[in-house]
């Protein structure tokens, strides 16, 4: 058991991670890292990256980085990539990322975090020495909920390294804490065995078998424990005391079988096969594919022998070997399934996907008898892996199809934005431009009045803020004077002298109100400016939405180009890359089940003779009755 599960740490890593350098709670939160963190908690880690890619992507292109809400979380996003590359098993990629955050100028809290969860990363890629390096440069707190589990995975990579004093010392304070309690006291025993010191091995094993468990990965942990000291005993030839334990794994667990085949073997090793047919009898009412129960189907008509049943005996050998024939027949269509490509198709079948328990659920499933074995494969950590690339590469391989589709249709868009935007654009632009050249115009006009008031300031003018009636009676008396002008009858003087008047009037009132025309004209100029800024917001309105226009079907013609070559290729990829990790997938499977039938096929040669030979004995024992009774 390499330590209990952990819960996915996408929203925990925001909140506590880095509480010692956590912005203020009023600071801006990023809506587009919220959502990777939502993909994240659905278990949806292949999304969530590729959004938190994305967004750290468009952040570094920014011309003013600051000013996206991004920054603020910037540590825990960058972090949180390699913690969503782990979950989803990306070890090279997260392993980089989560190296950078750990040489980074990042909080101790993140640092200590990330030496964790890189150190976690070694001892699953079975790398015990790099895992002891980098857990060695945790230095100093450690969030809480990490607390327990950074010291079960410090002792469990010391146990790898060898270092079995140093995980003693580390799991004997885990035993009492509540939640790993079981997990610790077996990671005792195992590395007290290993250290030579059998007796409190056998002791701590015998504690983790009777922990009081909740939760279904803490009940295993039990079962395992007893399993382990219960064989442990019966190798060091103490069946008694193994039986004891054998009997205190759960019949409905995963390691009933063992338990039971197990417990068999100790009373007949003790002699008494009548006790042994107990265990063995539930055993054989199993399925007939468990290694267990194929074993103890030798094992009960072995019993009846040893109890001078040779007749029964020889009946349970018979149905063995009815049994190893049916198990064998399977075996050869589970093979020919397998080649037929029958195997993976039943391994990426959608109704699975939605089934945490879908290994298990496999054996249900019709028509495909290879996956009777799956479960037994599973055990091996080389075919697990490879059996979750290959529904990883499928489930990349359906999303490269919708993101096909998704370009098509993003294509056609743009296609029909084009469609109906050309015809219209040049009838607009039209209108625009002459529209334009009047705005301009009446802006050079506002600009020229503008800068005359502004020179007026500086060489007064009075004649220039005359008003039209003004500058029309002006007009009016320069003709009646250059009428009167030759004039030197009393009349015509008595005119000049009237039309003198008549200026001097109209001089005196341009002259003496020129201060307040002026503050008019300035206030009437910029009593305009309101109409000026609406008019410059219709016409930087009309530009940008010209331009939006424009670019909303302009310039993608490249980048979907790109789009669907790069879609092109990784679908090849894909493609070869599912190949090969089927073609190896089969090639496990079909060596796995021809060992199985290897070994069904020694069973069958066993059963044959030892019926043979309860059938003799039966007969002998009746002729010798026969003899008596005369």
């Amino acid at each position: 058991m390499t330590g209990r599960p952990l819960a996915l740490l996408g929203l925990c890593i925001a909140i506590n991670a880095g509480a010692a350098e956590s912005p203020a709670p009023e600071s801006p939160r990023d809506l587009f890292l919220g959502e990777a963190f939502f993909y994240a908690h659905q278990g949806e880690h292949f999304d969530a990256i590729a959004r938190l890619d994305t967004e750290l992507q468009q952040f570094r292109r920014v011309d003013e980085p600051d000013r996206d809400p991004l920054h603020f979380h910037l540590k825990h996003a960058e972090f949180s990539v390699g913690d969503f590359e782990l979950s989803y098993r990306m070890h090279q990629r997260a392993g980089r990322a989560i190296r950078a955050v750990l040489e980074g100028d990042v909080s101790p809290v993140i640092r200590n975090e990330a030496a964790y969860r890189l150190a976690r990363l070694y001892y699953e890629k079975s790398e015990p020495e790099q895992a002891l390096a980098v857990i060695g440069r945790i230095n100093g707190r450690l969030p809480d909920r990490l607390h327990d589990d950074e010291r079960l995975l410090r002792a469990q990579i010391d146990i790898a390294n060898g270092r079995f004093g140093e995980a003693v010392a580390l799991l004997e304070p885990l035993t009492s804490v509540s939640g790993v309690e079981g997990f610790a006291g077996y990671n005792l025993g195992v590395a007290l065995l290993r250290q030579g010191n059998t007796r409190d091995g056998y002791a701590a094993l015998a504690r983790a078998g009777q922990i009081e468990a909740e939760d279904e990965a803490a009940r295993a942990i039990r079962d395992k424990a007893n399993l382990t000291l219960g064989f442990r005993l019966l190798k060091a030839e103490k069946p008694e005391e193994a039986r004891q334990y054998l009997d205190r794994v759960r019949l409905t667990g995963p390691f009933s079988d063992n338990a039971l085949l197990g417990s068999g073997w100790a009373d007949v090793t003790q002699g008494r096969h009548d006790r042994a047919l107990v265990p063995w009898s539930l055993l054989i009412q199993r399925n007939a594919t468990g290694k267990a129960v194929q074993e103890a189907l030798l094992g009960v008509p072995f019993a009846y022998a040893k109890l001078d049943k040779h007749g029964r005996a020889a009946l349970l050998y018979g149905s063995a070997l009815e049994s190893f024939g049916q198990e064998i027949e399977r075996l050869k269509a589970s093979v020919e399934s397998i080649r037929a490509g029958r195997f993976l198709a039943a391994l990426v079948r959608e109704e699975l996907k939605q089934d945490s328990n879908w290994v298990v659920r496999l054996r249900e499933l019709p028509e495909t008898p290879e996956t009777y074995y799956l479960t037994e494969l599973m055990a091996a950590n080389d075919f697990q892996s490879a059996l979750q690339n290959y529904r990883d590469l499928d489930a990349l391989r359906l999303r490269l199809l919708r993101w096909e589709g998704s370009v098509e249709a993003f294509a056609e868009l743009i296609a029909l934005r084009r469609r109906y935007y050309e015809p219209l654009l040049p009838d607009i632009d039209r209108r625009f431009r002459a529209l334009d050249s009047q705005m301009r115009l009446r802006l050079e006009q506002r600009q020229s009045l503008d800068d005359r008031l502004q020179r007026l300031l500086v060489a007064p003018r009075p004649e220039l803020l005359a008003t039209a009636d003004e500058r029309l009676l002006r007009e009016q008396i320069a003709a009646l004077e250059a009428r009167h002008a030759g004039d030197d009858t009393p009349a015509g003087q008595e005119a000049r002298r009237r039309i003198a008047r008549l200026k001097g009037v109209i001089h005196w009132d341009i002259h003496s109100n020129y201060d307040q025309r002026l503050t008019d004209a300035y206030v009437h100029l910029h009593a305009l400016d309101a109409d000026v800024a609406r008019l410059r917001e219709i016409h930087a309105g009309y530009v940008r939405t010209r331009q939006a226009a424009t670019q909303s079907y302009q310039g993608y013609d490249a980048q979907i180009g790109q789009a669907r070559e790069r879609l092109g290729e990784a679908k090849t990829r894909v493609a070869a890359l599912m190949a090969r990790q089927g073609q190896m997938l089969e090639q496990m499977a079909v060596s796995e089940l021809e060992l199985r039938r290897g070994r069904l096929e020694e069973y069958q040669v066993q059963a044959r003779f030892a019926m043979a030979e309860s059938y003799d004995r039966a007969i002998k024992a009746q002729q010798q009755a026969g003899g008596r009774a005369k």
